[in-house]
């Protein structure tokens, strides 16, 4: 048996416990269990931030794994599965993907793609939240946030890897003149896949169908110590060696890429965004897994 870690102290998720008591055999002994409204648990949060790395088990539950967020509003179960407008599709919630119906100690879930399941949910503290599947044996871990106080600058930049795979391309706008001649000048087009990149030389404004990819490799993103709102990112290409640049999120269309060897500013927008589950595009394409970015110990170059 897992016990309910109920926590009737603290605040929000612990004032949810209901006074009614459950029998519950523990050896030969019966003893009182708080049971708590399930439904006022899911609804006590606008936002369910799904903390990948902490999932638990070999399973998956396609829906959680795709989710940076999910939210359980009056029956209806809303996700942000895109970083591309976070923070503003469904005043924040992100898009409708399928219904919930609270029942004792569980949710049963109809998701739009992936169909009926039926989850176990624990409250692990105040603002924590488990749902496991009993099938698979395999536990998520929710941290609820108010809508107005939820931080998606800091979900944005804790996934880059992730935003930077939602377009298709990535077509160069701008080049700085400041700056010394380089290679990476040549390059107008960069496109982003799990652990692939690829870039193209094809004039600006070609049609993404018709883009040649002549070169490609490996790229990393890295996390910079002591420095949470930077990120760098290597591109390492076949046979070539490797650029590596200071990488800056503009907007969620818009980034820029500064290259400190040769001083060159370099600004891309995105083409092709990819909306999962409110295109034809395959929905199981972009699930997360858990990353852990490695960190870089640099000092920032660009002086902004």
């Amino acid at each position: 048996m897992k016990t309910i870690k109920l926590l009737l102290g603290l605040l929000v998720l612990g004032t949810l416990a209901t006074s009614c008591y459950t029998e519950v055999l523990v050896g030969d002994t019966f003893v009182d269990e708080p049971v708590f409204n399930t439904d006022q648990v899911l609804s006590s949060y606008d936002l369910w931030y799904v903390d990948i790395n902490a999932t638990r088990g070999g399973g998956e539950v396609p829906f959680l794994q795709r989710a940076f967020t999910i939210s359980f509003v009056n029956g209806t179960l809303y996700a942000n599965n895109n970083m591309v407008g976070i923070g503003k599709t469904g005043n924040g919630l992100g898009i409708d993907v399928g219904y919930y119906d609270p029942l004792n100690g569980t949710v049963e879930i109809d998701h739009d793609v992936d169909g009926l399941w039926l989850l176990e949910v624990y409250v692990v503290s105040n603002g924590t939240l488990e749902l496991r599947d009993p099938r698979s044996n395999t536990s998520y871990f929710l941290e609820g946030y108010q809508a107005n106080t939820f931080d998606y600058d800091f979900v944005f930049y804790d996934n880059v890897d992730y935003f930077l795979q939602e377009y298709d391309a990535w077509e160069k706008t701008y080049t700085s003149e400041e700056g010394a001649l380089n290679d990476f000048d040549e390059e107008n087009y960069l496109r982003f896949l799990p652990g692939l990149f690829q870039s193209s030389v094809d004039l600006p404004g070609t049609r993404i169908p018709d883009l040649q990819w002549d070169f490609e490799g490996n790229y990393q993103v890295y996390n910079v110590e002591n420095d949470e709102t930077l990120k760098t990112l290597t591109l390492a290409y076949d046979f070539m060696g490797n650029d590596y640049f200071e990488l800056y999120v503009i907007n969620d269309s818009t980034i820029e890429l500064y290259h400190p060897d040769s001083g060159t500013v370099y600004e891309f927008r995105g083409r092709g965004y990819q909306q999962y589950l409110k295109t034809g595009k395959n929905p199981t394409v972009k699930k997360r897994k858990k990353i852990s970015n490695p960190t870089m110990k640099v000092k920032r170059s660009r002086k902004i």
